[in-house]
């Protein structure tokens, strides 16, 4: 399934040539199958292809989820299903619009129209120290399956109080972050028993999506479970625990804030954000600024290049990167269109994003950024952000109160 080859017919016979296997990647595909039995499609990934939902990868430890339990779809099945050419595992080099061709690690390839589901990419901050390179992100399959590893690996040493004698602890897990990532794995890990600090610049979790009423319950309630909150400060150093040698019971880093306070932890998670694969598409010389720039059919600057999910700044969207589930489902129904020949305009509906924090659970439809208002408690767990007119042009709904997220949507649509 995956042996490179090259498509040197001309004309009609290219196809259409999707980069990404991602959740944009393949609703691409299936959408546009829908619409196109026949076409030629070529799928390339530096992955596995494999089908998954991503946003489950924050709250499958609770739910003993490995690896396995997360592939929603073997790739070769969906392959199958939607007449793909897949190339897995397979690395694309470079683009060339003029000649409407793309270089790959397993060979060229033309295309009549190109897709860029590229996706985004791990925000990584500098850090000093020996054990720097042990920080971890998880952005992908492959980062989860580490991160897992990281988790359930035996943690039995030597108790102090006797030479004979053994003792398991919790494992200690530093996460660097207090948005929606960090707090979701914060509820997750916690939830399953490890100990888990929270490192963050701000002064509360969720701080710039959140009211502060919000955001406030939110904390508490994390802390209520076990999360140790460490606010106003970040993570400087990351080096070997001195401690640690044959004695596993002892934790494996030690972790050096920039207020000074030094800490323990067996696994440091960055969970800081995500920033858009713009790398390919630069190269290229396509228009990018925090993504890659699409109109409102989604194409790029350069002809029959277009270009979806995490890693596009949709003109539909107010010149945003919309990295949620709902943004990508409605830009592959309209690209499908689009790409099989009936030009379609993608419009955003007002898409509510559901935060994974059980003990908290929380529903937000954020602003537009730049939006002038502010935010009001209309009743309990329930906030309105309004402008000067008393319009709502956004909500947050905590606890029972998320069941009312149709509700509260379509005030935003009227």
């Amino acid at each position: 399934m995956n042996t490179a080859r090259t498509i040197a017919s001309a004309g009609e016979g290219h196809p259409l040539v999707i980069i990404g296997a991602g959740l944009a990647g393949w609703s691409t595909v299936r959408e546009f199958r829908k619409l196109d039995a026949t076409t030629p499609v070529l799928l390339i990934t530096a992955d596995s292809g494999d089908f998954y939902a991503k946003p489950s990868l924050s709250n499958a430890f609770a739910q003993k989820r490995a690896l396995a339990q997360l592939i929603t779809t073997p790739a070769a099945t969906m392959a199958a299903n939607h007449k793909v050419t897949l190339h897995a595992q397979t690395q694309v080099v470079s683009i060339d619009p003029v000649a409407q061709t793309i270089a790959t690690s397993g060979g060229s390839f033309e295309y009549r129209q190109l897709v860029l589901a590229t996706g985004a990419q791990a925000v990584r901050v500098p850090l000093s120290g020996n054990a720097a390179e042990q920080v971890l992100s998880v952005n992908s399959l492959d980062d989860f399956a580490i991160f897992h590893a990281s988790l359930t690996d035996p943690c039995i040493g030597p108790d102090r109080s006797g030479p004979d004698s053994t003792v398991s602890r919790a494992k200690q897990v530093l996460i660097m972050g207090a948005g929606l990532i960090g707090c979701e794995f914060a509820n997750d890990l916690t939830a399953s028993g490890l100990q888990v600090s929270v490192v963050d610049p701000a002064a509360r979790p969720m701080a710039t999506l959140l009211p502060q009423e919000a955001s406030e319950e939110l904390g508490a309630a994390l802390a209520k479970l076990g999360v140790g909150w460490h606010f106003g400060t970040t993570v400087k150093a990351v080096n070997r625990s001195p401690c640690v040698g044959s004695d596993t019971s002892q934790a494996a880093l030690q972790v050096e804030l920039s207020n000074g306070e030094t800490m323990l932890a067996d696994v440091v998670l960055s969970a800081i954000g995500l920033r858009a694969d713009t790398a390919l598409a630069q190269a290229a010389g396509l228009a990018c600024e925090r993504g890659i720039l699409v109109d409102p059919l989604l194409q790029t600057s350069a002809p029959n290049i277009f270009a979806l999910g995490d890693g596009a700044q949709y003109a539909s969207a107010g010149g945003r990167t919309l990295p949620y589930v709902m943004p990508i489902m409605s830009a592959a129904k309209a690209l499908a269109h689009t790409l099989s020949g009936s030009r379609t305009e993608v419009a955003f509906p007002v898409m509510p994003v559901t935060i994974k924090t059980p003990i908290l659970p929380i529903v937000v439809a954020a602003p537009v950024p730049g939006a002038v208002g502010a935010w009001q408690r209309v009743e309990p767990g329930v906030w309105q952000f309004r402008d000067e007119d008393d319009r709502p042009l956004g909500f947050v709904l905590a606890g029972r109160q998320t069941a009312r997220r149709a509700e509260q949507a379509k005030l935003l649509a009227d």
